[in-house]
């Protein structure tokens, strides 16, 4: 019986789909995007988003965890020096996957999955979502026209009063 055994198994064998998963992750880590099936990248998803949880408390016990996964020793490095610092503040949910559309040989679905704070490209995009907008009227600007030469004219009187003493 095959009873809850619910997540895909890509068609390969544990050791197979383990390894496949381990590279993968390494890859993710070091390159922040890698281009995927979007079967292979869900998958990817729920490997990678537990050991992201797992590398915010920077300990000698999670780091050889880790490492037990992913067995590349400047993929720890990368993760714990420059992906968990700027990710780490985020409850959860650090991947984004983007379809692409389909393969041309065999029209598998295709997608990037990416680490969330890494994509220049979305940062921009809330940067400038983020910036209020302003309406500003013509009588603000006519007002301040009319300051301005007041301002100047208190500016002489107080020069006036300097030298007068």
């Amino acid at each position: 019986m095959r009873h809850n055994k619910k997540f895909n198994h890509l068609g390969r064998t544990h050791a197979h789909r383990a390894a496949m998963l381990s590279n993968m992750a390494t890859s993710l880590i070091m390159h922040k995007r890698i281009f995927t099936t979007v079967a292979k990248a869900k998958a990817l998803r729920k490997y990678v988003e537990p050991m992201v949880t797992r590398a915010k408390e920077d300990t000698t016990h999670s780091r050889r965890i880790i490492f037990a996964d992913l067995q590349n020793k400047y993929a720890i490095k990368e993760l714990f020096g420059v992906v968990i610092p700027k990710i780490g503040d985020r409850p959860g949910g650090y991947t984004r996957i983007i379809k692409t559309g389909f393969r041309q040989g065999d029209n598998a679905a295709m997608c990037f999955i990416e680490l969330v704070d890494f994509n220049e490209n979305m940062l921009k995009d809330k940067a400038k979502a983020a910036a209020p907008k302003t309406r500003r009227s013509r009588r603000k600007k006519s007002d301040d026209v009319a300051a301005a030469p007041e301002a100047q004219t208190e500016q002489s009187a107080k020069e006036e009063t300097k030298e007068e003493a």
